[in-house]
C-alpha cells in the first residue's frame, strides 16, 4: 500500500469506512441527497448545544484564567484538524474522522479533570461516572432537539467510534476488560446497548482510531503550550524529556536567541509533526502487514492499526509523565484543583437534597424518583455544565463560593 501526501484528494481505502454503505441509524431517516451520512453527523454535532458549551469547559486552567489558554472546544478544533489530516493520509473517511473528533470531548464536566474526578466520586453508588459514555448520552439522549427522537440519531460508526474511543470495552464473552474490568461498563453504555448493539468487543474503524490518537497528540503538544505560557513549564526543566530536548536543540540550531514566544511556537509545531509523521508511518506499516480488504478486519484485527512507533510510544509516556508531575501537579495548579472540587462536591450535594434547586425540566418529576435516578438527574445535570455556571450556580446556592483566581 502507498499513500501519497499531498493537496489531491486520493480514492477512499479498501479499509475505510464507505459512506455509502453505513448501518442503520437506531430512528430510520431518509438520506440526503447533499451529504454523505458522516457530514450529517457532523453538521448535527457542531449545532447541538453541548458542542456550544466546550467554549466555556476549560482543560487545565479554569475559564477566566485568559484568553489565550486552551478550552475544550479550540482543543475539540485542534483535534479535528489533525484528525482529517491522518484520515486524508491514510485514505480513510475525513468525514467520519471529524465527527468524531468533533464529538469526543461532549461529555466532559466543568473544571476539567477534577471535575470529572469528583463526579465519579459523587456517583460512586449510583454507577460512576465518565465522560466518554457521557458523550454517548449527550448524543443519544440528553441532547433534546428534534421532533422525532431525542438525541442526535448519529450513524452506527460514529457512535461505536465515540463509545470505544479507548479501544474494545469488553470481551467476546461480553466481560469488562481493562480499566472497566473492576468497575463494569459504565451506566450510559449498558443502557444504551440495550437498544443497539455496537460491537463493544472489537476495534473500532480506522477512522475512529485516528480521532483518538489525534486527541493525545493535540493534548500533549497543546498543554505544553499552555504551561509554558502560563509560566508553570520552563524551558530548562524539558532537557529530562528527550523529544523536547531534541526538538528544542533543532529550534535553537536553526533560531539562535528566539524569543520565548516564537521559541514556544517552533518547538509544538514540530512536536506535532513529528507525532502526526510517526502514526502515518507506523499505520502504514501495520496496515500493510494485516493488508485488510474491508473495514470489519480493521475491527476484528488483534491490535490497533492506528498508533505510534515503538519509539515514538516511549517518548510520548515521557511527555505525559513530565506533564503530569510538571503541570497537572503543578502546586498552583493543585491549589485551584481543589477548589473546584468543592464547588462540585458542593452542588451535587445541594441538588441531591433540594432537587427542585434545578430549573424547569431537570427537576420535573425527580422528587418522588428513587436516589439512583435522581442522583443520575443530578449528574447529567451538573455534566453539562460550564464552568462558569457552575460558580454562577454555586454563588447563587451558596454563600461562601471559593476564589478560583
Amino acid at each position: 500500500m502507498t499513500v501519497t501526501l499531498g493537496y489531491g484528494a486520493q480514492p477512499r481505502a479498501a479499509y475505510a469506512v464507505d459512506p455509502n454503505q453505513t448501518r442503520e441509524r437506531l430512528f430510520p431517516e431518509a438520506s440526503s441527497p447533499t451529504r454523505t451520512p458522516f457530514q450529517r453527523d457532523r453538521d448535527r454535532i457542531i449545532h447541538s448545544t453541548a458542542f456550544r458549551r466546550l467554549k466555556h469547559k476549560t482543560q487545565v486552567f479554569v475559564y477566566h484564567e485568559g484568553d489565550h489558554f486552551r478550552t475544550r472546544l479550540t482543543h475539540t478544533i485542534e483535534v479535528s484538524q489533525i484528525a482529517r489530516s491522518l484520515a486524508r493520509a491514510l485514505r480513510l473517511d475525513e468525514d467520519l474522522a471529524e465527527s468524531l473528533a468533533l464529538s469526543h470531548d461532549l461529555g466532559h464536566t466543568p473544571f476539567g479533570h477534577e471535575g470529572e474526578d469528583v463526579m465519579h466520586e459523587c456517583m460512586a453508588d449510583y454507577g460512576g461516572f465518565d465522560h466518554n459514555a457521557q458523550s454517548l448520552r449527550i448524543v443519544t439522549d440528553l441532547e433534546r432537539r428534534y421532533a422525532q427522537f431525542d438525541g442526535l440519531n448519529l450513524s452506527w460508526e460514529t457512535l461505536e467510534g465515540l463509545v470505544k474511543h479507548n479501544g474494545p470495552l469488553v470481551d467476546r464473552d461480553g466481560r469488562a476488560i481493562g480499566k472497566l474490568a473492576t468497575t463494569g461498563l459504565p451506566f450510559a453504555v449498558t443502557e444504551y446497548a440495550k437498544k443497539q448493539d455496537l460491537m463493544l468487543w472489537s476495534w473500532p474503524s480506522a477512522e475512529a482510531q485516528v480521532a483518538a490518537i489525534a486527541d493525545d497528540i493535540a493534548y500533549d503538544a497543546h498543554d505544553l503550550d499552555d504551561g509554558l505560557r502560563a509560566g508553570l513549564l520552563s524551558f530548562d526543566a524539558m532537557d529530562q524529556v528527550p523529544l523536547l530536548h531534541d526538538i528544542l536543540t533543532e529550534v535553537d540550531t536553526l533560531h539562535p536567541g528566539l524569543e520565548d514566544a516564537r521559541r514556544i511556537h517552533e518547538m509544538v509545531r514540530r512536536c506535532i509533526t513529528r507525532m502526526v509523521e510517526d502514526v502515518i508511518s507506523e499505520s502504514i506499516r501495520r496496515l500493510e502487514n494485516l493488508a485488510p480488504s474491508r473495514v470489519d478486519e480493521i475491527r476484528f484485527a488483534s491490535d490497533a492499526v492506528i498508533a505510534f512507533s515503538g519509539v515514538m510510544a516511549k517518548q510520548e509516556k515521557e511527555l505525559k509523565t513530565f506533564l503530569f508531575s510538571h503541570l497537572y501537579r503543578h502546586p498552583d495548579v493543585l491549589e485551584v484543583r481543589k477548589r473546584v472540587a468543592q464547588v462540585t462536591r458542593d452542588l451535587f450535594a445541594a441538588y441531591m437534597d433540594m432537587p427542585e434547586n434545578m430549573p424547569g425540566p431537570w427537576c420535573d418529576g425527580v422528587e418522588n424518583s428513587d436516589m439512583t435516578t435522581r442522583a443520575r438527574r443530578v449528574c447529567d445535570f451538573i455534566a453539562g455544565m460550564t464552568d462558569r455556571y457552575a460558580i454562577d450556580e454555586h454563588r447563587r446556592l451558596f454563600d461562601d463560593t471559593p476564589d478560583l483566581r
